[in-house]
């Protein structure tokens, strides 16, 4: 046992340094870890021979869980509204289409059965929530029209809609059953894992929003759990268990919650092991002296579908909507593959394919994340699709420490200047603003008429990172269409259990009053009250 955790660090450790490595040289981490479970592979350098297909299917699937349960906490909703429809078909209907059409291809350009034809289709018709993330906030393509919360709404949510197309054809080949089967494969996946995904969703909410932990971190123990579940519930009654992940993810990720802070590194640093965990495994199981063989139909399918089907998909799709023509070659070249692709793939190997599906999809996602996925950065430049107003890496519903604020707190007492006073009328120190009021185990956000009292504990707001109890900060971004853009605060409607502390206006910190006027692409810093 002691060998395998000393192997198990060791390959940690040498994942850590590749994903530096990765960054300096310009080459996706993703990539990184596959070429290291190779590297240990059988046909490899260090020799572990393990073929055990179905210990990696499982193990893969539960870690793809994760990743799909935090590409949903990590998606703002708000953010997302504009783009919300073009997403999802992109990540319902463009999935379906690319599965046609690679199927098609396969069929009849590369001669092979109808039925194996659409499972390769089907196992590479998602793009990958883990490669494009890694891609967009490692580069920190920050890309016009909403294109980046476009791009991780349809990676993050059109896997289950590949793993049911998998699920599906695997069953037809098999020969379980008719059209009546199959009717119910697609019913049961859909509405038992979106059934499981709500009510989870709504239970752990309420939950997180209701419930003080006993000790630290046992809020990260329960969202561990409450990921766990998500997958394993419906999954038991034959539903999408990633389908339900994803939802319970989205719910949770813009409710309301407490701590939301603290579980973000946390999930974090899971969703880092995870990924590691899935390419290294899979680079583990495959068997480099079988890419030979299947490298020239790995490449025709990878050309096909970057250059025919994904466009062709997207297109059809986005046109309706009179996107710029920019923005759909953008979004053609950001489908990239990756686990997931490969997790499916061994589902197909299971079924003891004719093909050898999971060395020419292992080749279908190096192809796609060492060529799109190193081409991405520069494919946005020339297609000018850069927007500096934008910014990827707020993808978190929750503020992030990256906006200097700290807190002061102070206890009224009698021969203090402000007991009994209304907060309108206390003098604050320079560029402060009163954020919350203690009263026993009441908590206050004040407005201008709030009298403050003896006994009463004051916490003022300056620049400068920190935290304190009680205070839950969020961050909206105003934009085009906003009823906001252009009112002063006092005037913004159902303030009361709000109040507006900070505005990063192009980069410039500002600490508001009643008479701030909200403008287009501010960024307002939210205090709200639990």
């Amino acid at each position: 046992m002691y060998t395998y955790l000393l192997l198990a660090a060791i390959v940690m450790f040498a994942s850590i340094f590749l994903h530096r490595l990765s960054g300096r040289l310009g080459v996706p981490a993703l990539l990184a870890f596959i070429l290291l479970g190779m590297l240990f592979s059988g046909d490899g350098l260090i020799k572990i021979h393990f073929d055990n297909y179905e210990f990696a299917e499982e193990i893969c699937s539960t870690a793809l869980a994760f990743i799909m349960f935090y590409g949903g906490f990590g998606t703002n909703i708000e953010a997302a509204k504009p783009i919300a429809v073009q997403s999802i078909l992109l990540s319902s209907v463009g999935v379906i289409m690319t599965c046609g059409l690679v199927g098609a291809f396969c069929m009849l350009a590369l001669h092979m059965p109808l039925i194996d034809a659409l499972l390769i289709g089907a196992v590479i018709s998602s793009t990958d929530a883990a490669s494009v993330f890694s891609v967009l906030r490692s580069k920190r393509l920050n890309l016009k029209y909403n294109t980046a919360s476009m791009l991780e709404i349809e990676s993050g949510s059109n896997d289950p809609f590949a793993y049911m197309l998998t699920a599906v054809l695997l069953s037809v080949k098999a020969g379980e059953g008719g059209a009546g089967t199959v009717l119910y494969t697609v019913f049961a996946q859909l509405f038992y894992g979106g059934l499981a995904g709500i009510l989870i969703a709504a239970a752990s909410a309420w939950i997180l929003k209701r419930i003080r932990f006993s000790a630290p971190g046992f809020d990260n123990v329960f969202m561990f759990a409450v990921v766990i579940l998500s997958f394993a519930l419906p999954e038991i009654v034959h539903g999408n268990g990633f389908l339900s992940a994803y939802i319970v993810g989205i719910v949770l990720g813009n409710a309301g919650i407490k701590n939301k802070r603290s579980l973000v590194p946390f999930f974090d640093g899971i969703t880092g092991i995870m990924q590691m965990c899935i390419f290294f495994l899979l680079g583990l199981v495959s068997h480099p002296s079988r890419i030979p063989q299947v490298l020239p139909t790995s490449i025709a399918i990878a050309l096909f579908m970057t250059f025919i089907a994904r466009p062709v998909a997207v297109f059809v799709l986005l046109t309706p909507f009179r996107s710029k023509l920019r923005q759909m070659l953008m979004v053609s070249w950001s489908g990239l593959r990756g686990a997931a692709s490969i997790v499916f793939a061994v589902m197909v190997m299971l079924s003891d394919s004719a093909y050898d599906v999971f060395h020419i999809v292992f080749c279908v996602v190096l192809f796609s994340i060492l060529v799109q996925g190193g081409l991405l950065a520069p494919f946005a430049k020339k297609l000018n699709m850069i927007d500096e107003n934008e910014d990827v890496m707020k993808t978190f519903n929750d503020y992030s420490d990256e906006v200097p604020v700290q807190f002061i707190r102070f206890r009224m007492t009698e021969d203090h200047p402000w007991t009994g006073k209304e907060v309108k009328d206390i003098i604050n120190p320079p560029e402060t603003i009163l954020v919350l009021i203690q009263r026993g185990d009441e908590r206050i956000v004040p407005n201008g008429s709030t009298k403050v009292k003896l006994g009463d504990y004051v916490v003022l707001s300056a620049k400068s990172p920190g935290d304190i109890e009680g205070i839950r900060l969020s961050e909206k971004t105003i934009r085009e269409g906003s009823k906001w853009i252009d009112k002063p605060i006092r005037k913004l409607p159902n303030t009361d259990d709000r109040l507006i502390i900070m505005i990063n206006r192009a980069g410039k910190i500002l600490i508001p009053n009643g008479d701030t006027v909200i403008r287009l692409h501010d960024v307002l810093v939210i205090n709200h009250s639990d």
